[in-house]
């Protein structure tokens, strides 16, 4: 996996963290340093947590699975994004809670790192470097996240969707891509 593909993946991995982030910013009645660092700091670990986990469970399978490897990372992508893009067609907004207890980040992280998990099953697969990989995931969260929370403070929910979107389609295209050079129809 090239540079470029790990930021992009790096990027689409975030949305969902970029997204709550916003919503966490919204929801504070002041943006200091500290509502904008927990959350990152939440959002980044689980973010470099969850594709470690999934690559020591993919690694432990992968001879059983490594014929059909690419047809798994395409329907794990693909099918994250398809629910990112789901999520952001929603009409209805619930209303955020301000709060930044580990009672209530700690759902949060771990449901904005689900799909990590996944990618991290796909990484074993891969060949990725995984600790660079992680590392590069984690950080990338991290600011996106902080960003989020500054971002959801001053502009409102109106990035919120846009957000999901685009993590959504750079990750059903980064799944077509890993398909299709498997297959032999890119040459790349």
């Amino acid at each position: 996996m090239s540079f470029f593909e790990l930021f992009i993946l790096a990027v689409g991995l975030s949305m969902d963290a970029f997204a709550v982030a916003v919503c966490k910013g919204l929801a504070q009645r002041k943006t200091g340093f500290r509502e904008i660092l927990i959350p990152g700091l939440w959002f980044g670990a689980f973010q470099a947590l969850m594709p470690l986990l999934g690559w020591l469970l993919g690694a432990r399978f992968e001879r059983y699975i490594v014929s059909v490897d690419h047809w798994i990372a395409f329907v794990l992508l693909a099918g994250i994004g398809v629910n990112m893009l789901r999520e952001a067609r929603r009409e209805e907004e619930k209303e955020e809670d301000a709060s930044l207890a580990w009672k209530v980040m700690l759902p949060l992280a771990l449901a904005t790192s689900i799909d990590a998990l996944a990618v991290g099953i796909t990484f074993a697969f891969l060949r990725v470097e995984i600790f660079s990989a992680v590392a590069f995931i984690g950080v990338t969260t991290f600011l996106l996240s902080m960003a989020g929370v500054k971002i959801g403070s001053i502009f409102g929910l109106r990035w919120r969707k846009g957000a999901q979107i685009a993590g959504g389609t750079i990750l059903i295209l980064l799944g077509l891509k890993i398909l299709l050079e498997h297959l032999g129809v890119l040459p790349f």
